[in-house]
């Protein structure tokens, strides 16, 4: 089986950029809203219609995962789960939207009790914080009923590369590209659907793509200040290596994984 144990996250240093970013989060982060989205129709379109009597989803954020569960897949009993526990109070606002109500669990999704008897656990842009996910997975698998579903979405190693080259350590610290999935599966767990296709976005200028990150809490691993001379420096190189329709990019790298317990 492929290793995957890398370096500790700064669970605190994460949670903190979240927490900062959760005003922002939801308007900002629209490529993680259409990977939510695209998860959500894959999984609807296998699940033909059939009802899901219990769904468990992890770092649910501000709710761009469970607006479109709730859109396109019949549910009976939410349990929501986020590091941040300020987010309950933003997610049940939502869910009320939908005349809906949820369970909500805050903490690291290592270290909280999972309900059991789950019919579809999901997780959207989130994976890629996970130290062991081995061990998470087979949890999962251990918690699903016998044809349960999981729905999960992660990054591949051409995610935000172009920090990557100008040298940024705001790394998530788990990247896995789609044939990485077959490997770290659990027995138990039938790989259904892999996907994996970049999406660009374009910003003004390099300051943009900053701002962009922090109003995300993308940036959570990121332990480096910004000296007036450093900030000159990448947006220079920033502009000369990522130029895009007048501005510049940025690349996430999304995956889309669907898995059915046997």
């Amino acid at each position: 089986m492929k290793d995957l144990t890398p370096p500790t996250v700064d669970t605190a240093r994460v949670a903190r950029s979240f927490r900062r970013g959760l005003g922002s989060y939801h308007d900002a982060a629209s490529a993680q809203a259409r990977i939510a989205a695209d998860l959500s129709a894959l999984l609807a379109k296998h699940l033909d219609g059939a009802p899901v009597a219990h769904l468990f989803e992890f770092g649910a954020g501000t709710g761009h995962l469970t607006d479109a569960l709730l859109r396109d897949v019949s549910v009976d009993r939410l349990t929501l789960n986020d590091l941040v526990a300020e987010a309950e109070a933003g997610l049940q606002s939502r869910l009320g939207a939908h005349g809906r109500s949820a369970t909500f669990m805050a903490g690291r999704i290592e270290d909280i009790d999972l309900p059991t008897g789950l019919d579809l656990i999901a997780g959207a842009s989130v994976v890629q914080w996970i130290c062991d996910l081995p061990s998470l997975l087979q949890r999962f698998a251990t918690a699903l009923q016998p044809g349960g579903w999981l729905a999960l979405s992660g990054f591949g190693h051409a995610h935000f590369h172009e920090l990557v080259a100008l040298g940024s350590d705001a790394a998530a610290p788990n990247y896995m590209d789609h044939h990485d999935w077959q490997q770290v599966l659990p027995d138990g767990l039938h790989l259904t659907e892999l996907r994996q296709a970049p999406i660009t976005l374009r910003f003004d200028s390099p300051r943009a793509v900053l701002r962009h990150l922090r109003e995300t809490g993308v940036n959570g691993q990121s332990r480096g200040g910004w000296s007036r001379s450093r900030l000159r420096r990448f947006e220079d190189a920033y502009r000369a290596q990522f130029p895009h329709q007048g501005g510049v990019r940025l690349t996430y790298d999304p995956v889309l994984v669907l898995a059915r317990r046997v």
